[in-house]
């Protein structure tokens, strides 16, 4: 593959020893950032996660190290700290470090967690914002995080905290439509809490698997039945779930042929 250099009014400096904390955005290479894509060019090292994509890391530069870091649930993953302590290393050996995550940094990607530690042990680092599978998800499958007919607040939560999670019994009362990250396990239990909390059972669900990637998939379904409609779907994640009247406008709105799952 020939890599056209980018131009010089782009160009900034990739310091030796240094950290680039970088969002891949959510799938689509297309989605990349001109920074991010600066990094994958310059890096001499690469410490990528597993949502990023073989398309987007065939971009980096060909002298480049790959280090996988990948954290999936379930399954076997690199701890944490390890991954931390790498940075750190590879920085104080004098390379070019991009830490490249899915989606972005700063949204549920632990990358303030990595930035933190960074800056404790004094190493240079910059952030480099992605585009969060969040939004673009749910627009990939025509479903829009605003509406201004439908809401003038949006909420994005985590279905998975080692805090113990958000109150959902206070969400379902903001009656905000709400867009779940690492919801799939949890969801019977946000989905009752949800209703516990007023929200009714028919509110449109919209689960976007594999979002903006060539195997994203789309299951509409409503708050009561969610749960076992997706246990039928066939479905795996990652996953986006939407809930709120926004993912109405999906039929409208749909703008990329989906494969849409009935159960």
């Amino acid at each position: 593959m020939t890599i056209e250099p980018l131009p010089d009014s782009l160009l900034v400096p990739f310091a030796a020893g240094s950290v680039w904390l970088a969002g891949a955005g959510p799938g689509d290479p297309g989605l990349l950032t001109l920074l991010a894509l600066q990094g994958l060019r310059q890096a001499d090292v690469i410490v990528h996660d597993a949502l990023v994509s073989e398309r987007i890391l065939g971009l980096a530069s060909p002298t480049a190290r790959l280090e996988f870091a990948g954290k999936r649930g379930g399954r076997p993953s690199a701890h944490q700290d390890d991954i931390t302590s790498r940075l750190i290393e590879l920085a104080r050996e004098g390379h070019r470090v991009l830490r490249l995550k899915g989606g972005d940094p700063f949204v549920f990607g632990r990358g303030g967690e990595e930035a933190q530690a960074l800056a404790e042990q004094g190493i240079p680092f910059r952030i480099i914002p992605g585009i969060t599978s969040g939004l673009a998800g749910p627009a990939y499958a025509g479903i829009p995080a605003t509406h201004r007919t439908a809401n003038q607040a949006v909420v994005l939560a985590t279905g998975h905290s080692c805090a113990g999670g958000p109150d959902w019994r206070a969400l379902a009362a903001a009656k905000v439509p709400l867009i779940l990250y690492m919801a799939w396990k949890g969801l019977p239990e946000i989905s009752a809490e949800l209703m516990a909390g007023g929200l009714p059972a028919d509110t449109p669900v919209g689960v976007v698997t594999d979002a903006t990637t060539e195997r994203q998939k789309v299951l509409v379904t409503a708050l009561g039945t969610c749960v076992d409609d997706l246990a039928k779907s066939g479905l795996e994640p990652p996953a986006i779930i939407v809930i709120g009247e926004v993912v109405r406008l999906r039929p409208v709105l749909e703008w990329l042929p989906t494969e849409v799952v009935d159960v």
